[in-house]
């Protein structure tokens, strides 16, 4: 979807009529509550993290490991951020980025032992810590408060196909009422993903999560979370290393 349908009031759906946003049924409740729990409980998933900016953004190709709270892949740029090209990985406290001048379509299984750079994960003011950090959050080892959702302004807003997956696209709940609750991404994070401006799902019929779109204050377009475009590959610990939970 693109950025202007993020705040979009008419969708559409699979075929060509407009669809118009509503409350969500008993069984949209159930598949939103549960859909970060199954990430968790699949252990990891593939995803493509889009992150936008002013100067080209960011596309970050790997996998995020939702029992250790790590992610790993390859990072490339566009625009003037070409030269962000290489390897990253991220926990909750850190970011790795190991600059590449040609680097693979996919991060080796292994992750390279030495070239490394590390810094602090920023809790807020830049998008791709934030990204970074929201990613990790859309796993969780418990369902959310199926109760709560609705109260905080869950709501289905459309339908689409994600590579052949149908899929109700669902807000999700207030980022203002993320903090309180526990509930949705962002919660817990610590970063400006708390203030981020809208949180939409792509859920499929069992609840499995196809794509996340999240407004972030300090980004001009949405950053867009793909996963399942490839399968997903467990992340491994950095050789003599071991990564922060």
């Amino acid at each position: 979807m693109a950025a202007a349908a993020a705040g979009a009031a008419v969708l559409l759906g699979d075929g060509d009529d407009a669809v118009t946003p509503r409350a969500l049924t008993a069984d949209e409740v159930n598949r939103l509550s549960v859909t970060r729990f199954l990430n968790y409980r699949a252990g990891g998933r593939a995803v493509t993290i889009t992150v936008p900016n002013v100067s080209g953004g960011l596309v970050i190709t790997g996998s995020v490991d939702y029992r250790t709270h790590t992610g790993y892949g390859v990072v490339r740029g566009r625009g003037r951020d070409a030269s962000s090209d290489g390897l990253i990985r991220w926990t909750a406290t850190t970011v790795l980025v190991l600059p590449m001048a040609k680097p693979p379509a996919v991060a080796p299984a292994s992750p390279p032992a030495s070239g490394w750079y590390s810094r602090p994960l920023r809790t807020s003011g830049m998008t791709l810590d934030s990204a970074l950090a929201i990613v990790l959050d859309l796993g969780s080892d418990r369902p959310d408060n199926a109760a709560l959702l609705p109260q905080n302004g869950a709501a289905w807003v459309g339908r689409e196909r994600v590579r052949g997956h149908r899929t109700d696209i669902m807000n999700g709940p207030r980022a203002e009422a993320d903090a309180s609750t526990g509930t949705g991404a962002g919660a817990g994070t610590g970063t400006d993903a708390g203030t981020s401006r809208t949180v939409r799902y792509w859920i499929g019929s069992d609840g499995t999560m196809h794509r996340v779109e999240i407004g972030i204050a300090s980004a001009p377009q949405p950053v867009v979370f793909d996963f399942g475009t490839r399968k997903y590959v467990p992340v491994r610990p950095l050789p003599g290393a071991t990564p922060t939970p």
